[in-house]
């Protein structure tokens, strides 16, 4: 792999612009080269002779000690015949609001041709002061929360020994200060720390949460177990954060230090010049690699981690700071391809059954089209998420886009595209082999006689789904499928929980789930067949006994039509829900207007059912002006605010300034895709369900994918977003809340 490649793949994404631009510098060299190969190509090299050698030398030293370089102190003064540069570090007294830069001096800018060399040198002495700069202000923050977690670790250790021995008054022994430099490690923590000290309450359930509704945020230590615990847990957090971190700020600065070498010989080669030894020697005594605060720091983390979270256990501390980087499993490869291999398998034996039993013009068509392809439309519908979600990590992992800290996996067990398309191709075995079962078990004399039997194995197979999904053994991916479960808790438990990205990014997939296309529900059975609605069809199909006969009387209960209006707007409640509470902490008015979109959503659906289940042309209006007034909200908030596009002072006209995808054109496209499919409810209030060649049931099933193509799109483009946001921040690292915070001014340390 070539240096340039491996270097932008070591990059850490957030930082991405904080690094050296070695692509831009190098694209300069190429001019460079273009132009000596073309020069010589137009006269042979000219005859170096003694006298020549003499007058560039004197020409050199004179340039060197004109007097324009005086006021800079110098490094890497070379006594050899061909020099070419002078390195300058500008004084502090020169530059007071920017601190110490670096500048160098082109010695041969009088020759032909010098211009590029000129340029490269400019922009190479920027960029080294870009990353000094950035490199300062990070070694400066890792410092200062250093510090930080030394008074959280006295605080955590005083509470410690508090508990263990509630009657110990003395300083105690094993409370030195962790991360403080050695010659401060001797100082000894007193007890007296908990006096100025307060337990940081922050709800992490929905229990806590009512209970400090209702009975006050109580912050005084109580010193208790649990207490002890929580405070242990965040602390072992923020450790393993931080020592990552540390990690990074190292990788940053090796990988910088390799790249300006890298450069500077390449230079060396193009030119035949001897440049770089003078350049190097400068970026060798420079900051980015004299600094050693942070190999100390790593050092003090590690011990400290090892003694106070890992029993002394150094392999055990070690593996939970630098968790091994998740490698590709050939396994996970090789069963995806035999499972898809297998679904393509029963697609052509489903085809060909159905055509050769003729089963499009037989008398139970319309039955069991109504009445069972809902049934296995809910996997259908799982299926194309999970494709549309792996390729969406395809391209977030080609474009660098880091999805994994975004969502907040834990290190190493976040699902690659290839396991998620291993768990959708497992899925789709499952349900075309249940619906392969199904048509030869209603199909077969032998077994016509159990009817009621064919009718359970959608219901079978719904079981083993929800089996695997709550199984508590380490089998089948249980980090990610808790995590999944955690999320949707936190969905249903909305305002008493802090909204991460995390729960309303999954919320947001459930609203592509909702009745968004609601058809008619008349006297002829017609039912919702999205996720939601599908789920729902589940419970009254199997809990009623309609399954026995294959009749749906569903639609003939009041109480299930009201129900289809409240799981109309439980994905869109659960999300007004969560912009609710982001509007308590935060106190900005952007996830007002947000909860204000998905209002204006919950109407114009509420009122889509009410019209689908008793049409008129009052509410046929109505429906369909909340309806508009819902697009253009929703296609507006989605192009402006999820996606960051359609500005119009950008450098990129009607986009953002910084894109990820090369090809512009695809942003556009994007949007025009969004706004046609976000008008697929149209289909509603024009009742476009009929067709000459496709029965009403595989129309609404076919508008139920676009939407879920459509989410698809936008969650690229959601994450895309959300990633520059980081960027531009530079937030690599997850922010843990601390357990402890001191009386003055209650700040959290």
């Amino acid at each position: 792999m070539k240096f340039a490649k491996e270097f932008t793949s070591q990059m850490v994404p957030e930082w991405e612009g904080a690094y050296m631009n070695y692509y831009y510098l190098k694209e300069i060299l190429k001019q460079v080269l273009i132009f000596r190969r073309w020069k010589q190509k137009q006269s042979p090299p000219p005859v170096s002779t003694p006298r020549k050698r003499n007058l560039l030398k004197r020409s050199t030293f004179y340039r060197a000690f004109s007097g324009l370089t005086n006021r800079h102190s110098n490094y890497g003064k070379n006594d050899e015949e061909d020099e070419v540069i002078l390195v300058s570090e500008m004084q502090e007294r020169e530059l007071p609001e920017e601190g110490q830069h670096y500048e160098t001096l082109f010695l041969r800018s009088s020759e032909e041709g010098a211009e590029n060399e000129l340029v490269f040198f400019r922009k190479l002495d920027e960029e080294f002061n870009k990353v000094i700069d950035f490199y300062r202000g990070k070694v400066e923050e890792v410092v200062v929360e250093a510090e930080d977690l030394n008074k959280q670790m006295d605080a955590f250790i005083a509470l410690q020994v508090k508990i263990i021995d509630p009657n110990f008054h003395t300083p105690s022994p094993s409370g030195s200060s962790p991360l403080r430099p050695e010659r401060d490690q001797q100082k000894m923590v007193s007890l007296e720390v908990l006096d100025h000290v307060k337990i940081n309450v922050i709800p992490e359930s929905a229990l806590s949460t009512l209970k400090n509704i209702f009975d006050g945020a109580k912050s005084d230590l109580s010193f208790s177990q649990g207490e002890l615990r929580n405070a242990q847990a965040k602390l072992k957090q923020a450790f393993v954060e931080f020592h990552r971190k540390l990690r990074l700020l190292k990788s940053y600065s090796f990988l910088n230090q390799l790249g300006f070498s890298k450069i500077m010989k390449k230079y060396d080669k193009i030119t035949s010049r001897n440049a770089s030894k003078a350049y190097l020697e400068m970026v060798e005594n420079s900051f980015l690699s004299q600094s050693d605060e942070v190999v100390k720091l790593m050092e003090r983390v590690e011990a400290a981690f090892i003694k106070h979270f890992a029993n002394a256990n150094r392999r055990q501390g070690m593996r939970d700071l630098r968790p091994r980087a998740k490698r590709d499993n050939h396994g996970v490869t090789f069963f995806m391809g035999c499972f898809f291999g297998c679904s393509i398998a029963l697609i052509v034996a489903v085809i060909l059954t159905v055509k050769a039993r003729d089963l499009f013009k037989s008398e139970g068509r319309n039955q069991y089209m109504t009445n069972i392809f809902p049934l296995y439309s809910l996997f259908s519908y799982l299926v194309l998420h999970m494709l549309m979600y792996a390729g969406n990590i395809y391209f977030w992992m080609r474009y660098r886009v880091n999805y994994a800290f975004i969502f907040g996996f834990k290190p190493s067990t976040e699902l690659g595209y290839k396991e998620i398309l291993l768990l959708s191709s497992g899925l789709s075995v499952l349900t075309l082999a249940a619906v392969l079962s199904n048509l030869e078990m209603e199909m077969d004399e032998r077994t016509r006689s159990f009817q009621a039997l064919t009718e359970l194995v959608p219901l079978a197979l719904v079981i083993v789904v929800l089996l695997i999904m709550f199984c508590p053994f380490n089998i089948i991916y249980r980090t990610n499928r808790f995590f999944l479960i955690v999320c949707l808790w936190h969905c249903i438990c909305a305002p008493l929980h802090k909204v991460n990205f995390p729960d309303f990014f999954l919320a947001d997939q459930l609203t592509s789930q909702g009745p968004c296309y609601n058809e008619m529900m008349t006297s002829i059975s017609w039912f919702q067949v999205q996720l939601l609605r599908t789920l729902e069809f589940y419970i009254c199909y199997y809990g009623w006994g309609d399954f026995k006969k294959r009749e749906n009387t569903c639609d003939r209960s009041d109480v299930y039509k009201t129900f289809s209006i409240l799981i109309a707007v439980i994905p869109y409640w659960f999300r007004l829900l969560q912009c609710l509470r982001q509007l308590w902490e935060r106190k900005e008015y952007g996830p007002a207007w947000n909860g204000l979109k998905y209002l204006s959503t919950i109407v114009a659906v509420v009122t889509r059912t009410i019209y689908v289940q008793r049409p008129g042309l009052t509410i046929r209006i109505i429906a369909a002006s909340s309806s508009v007034i819902a697009t253009v909200f929703n296609t507006y908030w989605d192009m402006v605010k999820d996606w960051g596009l359609l500005c119009r002072n950008s450098n990129n006209p009607w986009l953002r300034d910084k894109l990820i995808l090369p090809n512009k054109s695809i942003y556009f496209i994007a949007m025009v895709l969004n706004m046609i499919l976000r008008l697929a409810w149209m289909q509603t209030v024009l009742d476009f369900y009929e067709t000459p060649f496709l029965h009403r049931s595989t129309v609404i099933f076919i508008f139920a994918a676009l939407e879920i193509i459509r989410r698809g799109i936008w969650n690229f483009f959601r994450l895309e977003n959300e990633h520059l946001n980081n960027v531009g921040k530079f937030r690599a690292v997850k922010s843990v809340p601390l357990p402890f915070s001191y009386e003055d001014g209650d700040k959290e340390l």
